[in-house]
């Protein structure tokens, strides 16, 4: 690192977390900078859109800040550098810019990311994508389908398609599902995922393109956010309680088996214990295979930063608790229910527990572990589910005889 001619650090502003990792980084790079001046330092991405006067402010070492829709000006900014000795910044958003032709460079491995739009119109009031990734615009459907195909040749066998609200997909009259139906139709990609869709844009066609098509993995990642009406209504997430839990049982009564996880929220501003028990209780009624949960955090620049009614931190850390203690139980009660069952498993990595045991996923996105055999990393293999312990599966491997 300290011999490097420049030093790029990608960002991300969603979370607080991510911005304090981005700060105590950009410390580190100061201390370098001091003794080799000549070294370029640059933020990019989300960070560097919301928060560019503070960077300009406090971290003036920083020579170049680029918002997440100017990256192509790079290579004309480094070169600008040479002359110029003040801080280079373009964080201009774009209603245009999707990358369509910039693949990434991707290294080996099993499941390849690929982003199919940019920005979000949504506009929830916790979130700050909108801000910084401006507004929604997705990728054209042959883009998008060439570096799938890329993927595959390099030796990728699933991809998972990826956007803010994915299933907002929409160009020149194709919706998500028809793109998804495309994709499944590139030869030698085994499974395609795609995250994270809005309970708003959920739709009968696309939950029937999953059921159709074998490589479409039965999972759908649902976020809740909180069970509250009210808080939902605060939030500007534009779906009731009851719309979200009807919607669950549909999604489950048309792909039998499938694995739901979702996102939760607790101690967002204003909200009652009476508010949080109605969560609890939209997650006893869906039961949910997982869960992210996360304790709310303002983002400068949010709607709801501005509300004056926030909820103690010790408050927010008990909900948060209990919200996880709930999930495990749920998550064991559905992958108790496998048990028994014959899985197709992905292979993905060695297992973290042995050496002797590989890791994969079910379509339903279970993790199983099992005896390594005579398989190897990327192959599809018939696993009999024999006992479920905590978020994981355990298993036996069928020989191809038995699995038939």
């Amino acid at each position: 690192m300290r011999d490097a001619d420049a030093i790029f650090v990608n960002t991300c502003a969603i979370r607080e977390h991510a911005e304090e990792k981005v700060h105590s980084q950009l410390g580190r790079y100061d201390l370098i900078k001091k003794e080799k001046p000549d070294t370029i330092i640059g933020v990019l991405g989300c960070m560097a859109q919301s928060l560019k006067h503070d960077l300009l402010e406090n971290r003036p070492f920083v020579d170049i800040i680029l918002g997440p829709d100017s990256y192509r000006k790079l290579p004309r900014l480094l070169s600008r550098k040479k002359e110029i000795h003040n801080s280079l910044v373009d964080t201009t958003l774009s209603r245009f810019e999707v990358y369509d032709d910039l693949f990434p460079s991707r290294k080996e491995g099993v499941n390849a990311w690929i982003s199919i739009m940019r920005g979000c119109d949504k506009f929830c009031t916790f979130c700050i994508v909108p801000f910084t990734r401006g507004r929604e615009r997705s990728r054209n459907m042959e883009s998008i389908i060439t570096e799938a195909t890329q993927a595959v040749e390099d030796g990728f066998t699933e991809i998972t398609l990826l956007g803010q609200n994915v299933n907002s997909y929409f160009y020149d009259g194709h919706e998500f599902h028809h793109l998804l139906e495309t994709v499944a139709h590139v030869k030698g990609l085994k499974r395609i995922r795609y995250t994270s869709p809005h309970p708003q844009d959920m739709t009968d066609d696309l939950l029937k393109t999953m059921l159709t098509r074998e490589n479409i993995c039965n999972y759908v990642h649902l976020p809740l956010q909180s069970g509250s009406d009210r808080i939902l209504k605060r939030m500007n997430r534009t779906y009731s309680r009851d719309h979200f839990i009807q919607l669950a049982h549909r999604i489950r009564e048309i792909l039998p088996g499938v694995g739901i996880s979702t996102d939760i929220i607790v101690g967002f501003p204003g909200e009652t214990e009476y508010e949080f028990s109605d969560t609890l209780t939209v997650m006893e009624e869906v039961k949910f295979d997982s869960a992210f949960n996360f304790k709310y955090s303002p983002r400068p620049g949010t709607k709801a930063s501005e509300y004056d009614d926030p909820i103690p931190e010790d408050i927010k850390q008990q909900r948060l608790e209990k919200i996880i203690d709930l999930q495990k139980r749920h998550t064991l009660e559905r992958n108790l229910d496998l048990v028994g069952t014959i899985q197709t498993v992905l292979i993905e990595k060695e297992s973290k527990m042995s050496s002797h045991q590989w890791a994969g996923r079910t379509d339903s996105n279970k993790w199983v572990i099992f005896d390594k055999e005579d398989v190897q990393i990327k192959d599809m293999v018939s696993i009999q589910i024999k006992k479920a312990k905590g978020i994981t599966l355990h298993g036996e491997m069928l020989k191809q005889a038995e699995a038939a």
